[in-house]
């Protein structure tokens, strides 16, 4: 601008006299950078507050202190009935979930004493994931594992499928029952079946290969393998094998699902 003049320098980039000298400003303070031009938030300095009735704050910290981690919809029928019986307005669910954060949060987690005697976070257990190049040589080498899911007359009903990579050799087990017992029940049951040695597992990260389920591998020292979070395509070949059972069989026995007995006897026929 100082070379070749105001007028030139608004006539190049067609902006107002005060938006030119505003970057000016911006220039200098920045030191010459030119990333001193980006725009910066435009949000207000100054922003409205929720000011809420400090008895509704009180009962909020009160729920949450009896029910710990407890969301803002499930909360919200407590605190309803607790502002009608006081004749105060009642904040919707998502504005309890924003005075939630305005007192910090109020999220709890599970403590532990470490041997130093100072009380620390319970941090999640880590499981083992499948590695990424791991490549199947034997019958045996990684069977896996998974469930489907059905509904029938508002009943629900469990298939666990079993398969091993390398051979194809599969199982499938109907229960009512979606708990670590049921997969560890059926688990027994494919090892009579199945004539080789296992050595790895893999499963997706579902409740009913916790516990039970993973107790018996840990007995049988047998690796168990989780695929990563919303990853189906980590246990691709029994997910094949469930379309498969459900295309052939399921969809024309869903009667037979109601009593899981007569459906097994079926499937084996």
């Amino acid at each position: 601008m100082e070379k070749h003049g105001t007028e030139a320098v608004l006539e190049a980039y067609g902006v107002h006299r005060l938006t030119l000298f505003y970057w000016q400003k911006n220039l200098k303070n920045g030191n010459g950078k030119t990333q001193a031009l980006n725009s910066g938030s435009k949000s207000p300095k100054v922003t409205r507050k929720r000011l809420w009735d400090a008895n509704i704050l009180d009962e909020i910290r009160r729920l949450l202190d009896r029910y710990p981690n407890l969301g803002e919809e499930k909360l919200y029928p407590f605190l309803a009935k607790f502002c009608t019986a006081n004749n105060l307005p009642c904040p919707k669910p998502v504005t309890i979930g924003r005075l939630m954060k305005d007192m910090g949060g109020l999220r709890k987690f599970p403590q532990k004493v470490s041997h130093f005697g100072k009380t620390k976070k319970v941090n999640r257990q880590k499981v083992l994931r499948k590695p990424k190049h791991l490549k199947i040589t034997h019958a045996g080498h990684v069977v896996a594992l998974d469930t489907i899911e059905r509904f029938v007359n508002g009943c629900r009903r469990y298939i666990i499928t079993f398969e091993d990579i390398h051979t194809r050799f599969a199982f499938a087990w109907c229960t009512t029952s979606h708990a670590s017992l049921a997969a560890k029940e059926f688990f027994d049951l494919c090892r009579v079946a199945f004539p080789f040695q296992m050595e790895f597992v893999l499963t997706d990260n579902g409740s009913e290969f916790k516990k039970h389920f993973n107790e018996e591998l840990k007995n049988l020292h047998l690796t168990h393998y989780h695929t990563y979070p919303r990853t189906p395509k980590m246990n691709a070949h029994v997910e094949r094998f469930n379309r498969t059972i459900q295309e052939e069989f399921v969809d024309y026995h869903t009667g037979l699902l109601l009593d899981p007995v007569k459906f097994n006897h079926a499937l084996m026929d």
